[in-house]
């Protein structure tokens, strides 16, 4: 489920930490814990496609108990871990010839993809 903790830097140690000077507090989102059945399905649909959107989406949410925004991130995040093994099998099967991948393109195809990665619910 989603639950905020008070604000970022609150402690039983001390006053909570503004987000700015004179600002309100931020929440910070718990990190969200699927369970292992979820998680199998979650999987299981990221093989028939990386991408889950509209009613689908609406009902593996509601199948899983999850929300549809949960479902959504769990996606783009999966995408994310799923780009990043494509490039290192292919980076592990150029090595095997002796070709070199330059690093600049490696780091060049992360920033492209650096706004997919979402682990905040709104």
């Amino acid at each position: 489920g989603l639950e905020l903790s008070h604000c970022v830097g609150a402690n039983t140690l001390g006053p909570a930490v503004p987000w700015r000077a004179g600002g309100p507090c931020k929440m910070k989102r718990v990190r969200t814990v699927f369970k292992p059945e979820q998680l199998e399905r979650l999987e299981q649909e990221f093989l028939k496609q990386q991408y889950m959107v509209g009613t689908e989406r609406v009902d593996l949410a509601a199948t899983l108990h999850l929300t549809e925004t949960q479902v959504k991130v769990w996606f783009q995040n999966r995408r994310i871990k799923w780009r990043k093994q494509s490039m290192e099998q292919k980076a592990a099967k150029l090595s095997q010839f002796g070709v070199i991948q330059p690093a600049s393109a490696d780091s060049t195809d992360i920033k492209e993809h650096e706004e997919d990665t979402v682990d905040v619910e709104l």
